[in-house]
């Protein structure tokens, strides 16, 4: 795309500085500084003068981001105190409030909850153990899965392994299921690791980035999902189903999906179902949900544990393991769940808004520390570093931390749908465009204060430093976004992509066609180590990293605010962007 050469001639010839070294423990004597590099200062010097002057206040931003950050404490707080922030659970209702608490003690105003819903159910887990006693002790690295029930005390049973290939082979399981403990579906293998779980990324990634094609267009075509020789497949499925219907287990344990030495991923409780996925006409059913069927404990196990269990029982070993699990359902609040909100007004253009954020609510195995703790602190913190400023934005700023994302958007799209509008479409369209296999795009709905919010910034890919952003298809911000990033080019951000990204709440706003960005960050260990896993926790955070992060969306939110025009916004020429 020729629009992207150009940028990366230059991106090529401006090699990005790291972040300097964290600094030392206070109780540890600082080494002595290393002799300057005059070729790095000269570089560093070549990047300034490629941007221009800076606004003194984006000086001061990074001064007193990069210096004075606090934004560790409150990410310490929200993980280490308050913990895991499961939806609709007690724990992220205080965890609303107390980041309410927090932006209104750093001098933000209208901050406040805002309901949506109903959700469904909340659930805390009040106690956990899970070992084999016979024929001998083998304590488990496990972990329950979210709104599953509990076990009314502890349970003690026969482990049997349940893992059909063929219809054939269910057979052999009929009779044998009832009332025992039951690993579910084949082992995993497990590899070493040759190769770095933690990356960033490398300036050959970040240029394919910048010069990647424009996306494709949305709306219309044809959908549906080729079926292909999936029939037997879901056969099999839907009697594997049955067969666990007529002999509930006492309780299942599904290996990690993903993970090894200690690291486990879990979510929510599957719902036991016979009909067949995708089958038209039945409502989705999910473990929240008040009417929800009863079915039995479900656990997740980490792989070596649950190959180790799997391979003893195929040698011939009768295995027996205890399970202790208590959990409390809650419906405190109706049902409902929250966003936390607060402001910074404005001043000329006050009724006009900027907007960022990223979500509070996080899975249970661990405490929601990259995931995304980290976009909530940074939110909070690009904030503070404003008002710690006094400085005086013309558009009224607003953080909106969300609920309900890790289930579907759901916070955030609550929010949009009843401040900003809906994308909507019409059932005579739906109806026609059925008959030939096309999706009609959606028709906006909007209300008054869609012409008001200039853009949305968010933050949810981990710990990792910012090292550019999606513009979402959006080629109208390209040399706003360029500028923007000048004076953080040395500290490594800089790439701009014209690809979209998706997963995460930002979709929300530019499914009505708002300007909705997430930053480009590097990975570090998200995907391989702490993504929904309990080794999300705060040990895992890069705190050089979080603390570029907040500057980086403190200057982009102040610029946003400061600009005569708002944020451009894409032409309406195909359907925006849903989950």
């Amino acid at each position: 795309m020729t629009r992207t050469q150009r940028f990366s001639a230059a991106l090529l010839g401006l090699a990005l500085l790291p972040a300097g070294p964290a600094p030392a423990q206070e109780a540890t004597k600082a080494a002595p500084a290393p002799p300057a590099d005059p070729r790095a200062a000269a570089r560093a010097a070549q990047l300034r003068a490629s941007y221009g002057p800076v606004d003194p206040a984006i000086e001061k931003i990074k001064k007193e981001g990069m210096e004075r950050s606090q934004v560790m404490a409150t990410l310490s707080h929200l993980t280490d105190v308050i913990g895991p922030r499961l939806t609709a659970s007690p724990a992220l209702k205080k965890a609303n409030e107390w980041t309410r608490d927090q932006m209104a003690s750093n001098g933000m105003v209208n901050a406040h909850l805002e309901s949506w819903g109903p959700f469904g159910r909340g659930w805390t887990l009040k106690r956990f153990s899970a070992q084999v006693v016979s024929p001998q002790c083998i304590p488990l690295i496990a972990f329950p899965k979210a709104w599953s029930p509990g076990t009314s005390g502890p349970l003690t049973a026969e482990v049997v392994h349940f893992d059909p290939k063929t219809l054939a082979d269910l057979d052999k399981y009929k009779g044998k299921l009832k009332d025992r403990i039951v690993l579910m579906g084949p082992t995993r293998e497990v590899k070493a690791h040759f190769e770095p779980e933690g990356t960033r990324k490398t300036e050959k990634e970040l240029l394919e980035l910048a010069d990647s094609p424009e996306p494709p267009t949305r709306g219309g075509g044809r959908g549906g999902m080729g079926r292909g020789g999936a029939g037997n497949n879901m056969e099999l499925l839907r009697k594997r189903a049955e067969l666990l219907a007529a002999e509930p287990p006492a309780l299942t344990i599904d290996s990690s999906y993903a993970g090894d030495g200690g690291t486990l991923f879990v979510a929510q409780a599957s719902v036991p179902s016979v009909t067949p996925f995708g089958a038209p006409g039945q409502p989705r059913v999910s473990a929240w949900d008040k009417n929800a069927p009863k079915f039995p404990p479900q656990v997740v196990v980490a792989n070596e544990h649950f190959n180790r269990l799997a391979r003893m029982i195929a040698q011939g070993e009768t295995l027996s393991m205890t399970v202790d699990l208590e959990v409390e359902f809650s419906d405190a609040d109706g049902g409902n769940a929250f966003n936390t909100v607060a402001e910074i007004p404005g001043t000329d253009k006050a009724n006009e808004v900027v907007m960022m954020g990223g979500h509070i609510d996080s899975w249970h195995a661990g405490t929601g520390a990259t995931d995304n703790g980290a976009g909530v602190s940074v939110a909070i913190e690009a904030a503070r570093i404003i008002k710690a400023l006094d400085l005086k934005p013309r558009r009224t700023i607003r953080v909106a931390l969300w609920s309900g994302e890790e289930q579907g958007l759901f916070g955030s799209r609550a929010y949009v749908k009843e401040h900003f509008g809906t994308s909507e479409v019409d059932p005579a369209e739906a109806a026609y465009a059925g008959i030939f296999g096309d999706r009609p795009a959606p028709k906006l709905v909007t209300k008054p204060e869609y012409e008001n919010l200039s853009a949305y910034f968010n933050l949810d890919n981990g710990t990792g430093k910012v090292r550019g952003i999606y513009m979402e298809g959006n080629e109208a911000v390209r040399p706003i976004f360029r500028k923007w990033f000048g004076p953080f080019r040395e500290l490594g951000a800089g790439t701009l992509t014209p690809q979209r990204t998706g997963g995460t709440d930002h979709m929300s706003f530019d499914a009505i066609n708002l300007p909705g960005f997430q930053f480009i960050q590097d990975e570090v260990e998200y995907d391989t180590r702490t993504h929904h896993s309990n080794q999300d926790v705060f040990d895992r955070i890069q705190a050089e990293d979080l603390k570029q992060a907040a500057t980086v969306m403190a200057t982009f939110v102040y610029n946003a605010a400061m600009m005569d025009e708002k944020m451009p916004r894409k032409p309406m020429t195909a359907a925006p962007a849903g989950r």
